[in-house]
C-alpha cells in the first residue's frame, strides 16, 4: 500500500480546515480518503465534487443502487471504504 503524507485536522489551517470542517464525518474526523488530498485542497474539492455528482446527481439508478454497486466494487478491490 503506498504512503500518502495527511495533514490531521487539529493540524489544518486556512482552506484546508474549512474543507476540513465541511465535509467532517459524523464521528468527528475526516475520512482518509479525503484526507489524502490534504497537501492539495483543490484536488480536495474535485474529490468531493465528483463523489456528490456520482452518488446524488440525476441518474437512472437510485441511491441504494448507486451504495450498491459501491460496496461490491470496494469488496472486489479488497477495499475498507
Amino acid at each position: 500500500m503506498a504512503w500518502i503524507h495527511m495533514i490531521d485536522e487539529e493540524d489544518a489551517q486556512g482552506k484546508l480546515a474549512k474543507l476540513y470542517e465541511r465535509y467532517q464525518e459524523p464521528w468527528g474526523g475526516v475520512d482518509n480518503i479525503g484526507k489524502i488530498h490534504s497537501l492539495n485542497p483543490r484536488s480536495m474539492e474535485g474529490h468531493f465534487s465528483l463523489y456528490t455528482t456520482l452518488m446524488r446527481g440525476r441518474s437512472p439508478l437510485s441511491r441504494i443502487q448507486r451504495e450498491m454497486i459501491a460496496v461490491t466494487v470496494s469488496t472486489a478491490n479488497h477495499c475498507h471504504y
